[in-house]
Parts: C-alpha cells; sequence; structure tokens
C-alpha cells in the first residue's frame, strides 16, 4: 500500500529539542546561583576589607593627633631651658599603641632627638608598624574517612 499523497505527514519529533532547552535552562540557573554566591562573597569580603581600613585609618588618625601633642609638649619644654632640657629629654621615647582589630594593633614609637636647628623636628618616628597579637594557628587537618 502506498502513502496517500493527500494526506500531510506529521512527525512528532520533539524530544531532542525539549532536552536540549531543558538542559540550557539548568544550566543558566546553575550558572547564575554560582555568579550570586561569588557576588555574596566578594561583597563580604570587601564590607571586611573596608572595616579594617577604617580602623586602620583611625588608628593612624588618633597617632597623628598623639604625636602633635607630643611635638607640642617638646617644644614647649625646649622653649623652657634648652641646654638644661637637652640633657633631660634626649634619648628618651615614647610608645603609643592603637587598636586595629581583634587581633592587631598599630604601634608608633617616637624618640626624643636635640634638633640641631630650631626648624628641625625633636622627635624621630622609629616605628610605625601594624602587630599581630596573637598567633594565627590555621586548621590544616584535613578530616578524610579512609574506609
Amino acid at each position: 500500500m502506498q502513502p496517500d499523497e493527500n494526506k500531510p505527514e506529521f512527525n512528532l519529533n520533539i524530544g531532542m529539542p525539549s532536552i536540549m532547552l531543558i538542559f540550557t535552562v539548568l544550566c543558566l540557573i546553575a550558572f547564575g546561583v554560582l555568579s550570586l554566591a561569588g557576588a555574596n562573597a566578594d561583597l563580604r569580603l570587601s564590607r571586611k576589607a573596608l572595616e579594617h581600613s577604617k580602623n586602620y585609618y583611625n588608628a593612624c588618625s588618633l597617632a597623628a593627633e598623639d604625636i602633635s601633642r607630643f611635638d607640642a609638649a617638646l617644644r614647649h619644654a625646649n622653649d623652657i631651658d634648652a641646654l638644661s632640657q637637652k640633657e633631660l629629654i634626649d634619648g628618651y621615647s615614647e610608645n603609643f599603641v592603637y587598636y586595629v582589630s581583634d587581633i592587631q594593633h598599630l604601634s608608633v614609637q617616637l624618640s626624643v632627638n636635640y634638633p640641631l636647628s630650631p626648624d628641625k623636628p625633636l622627635y624621630k618616628i622609629d616605628e610605625w608598624r601594624v602587630v599581630t597579637d596573637t598567633d594565627i594557628e590555621y586548621d590544616d587537618n584535613l578530616h578524610i574517612n579512609t574506609q
């Protein structure tokens, strides 16, 4: 028997395109979720870095204020009696400590040096550094079941 030429051929072959469409949608959803998770992690890290930077610069600002007061006190002492003050303050050092984070602080150490001319500073900054207070112990144990 020959097929009827007046009758249209109708093939219901929608299996492969449907599978490809479902696979494509699932891939797009997975990439979207991964992108969202990565962006969220970057946001948290950026906020931590911002907080640490703000704390560091606040500590630096406090240190600058204390150094300014220290310099004013030295200038006042130097103006009172330059000869007697030289023996009293030359070689004296002062250490300032400022909070940066739970485990870090800013350490600023100044030493007094008697200037050879009045326009030179009366102090020298010996140390300006961030110090980690405690030893950080990282967990390098891998919990692997070998059974």
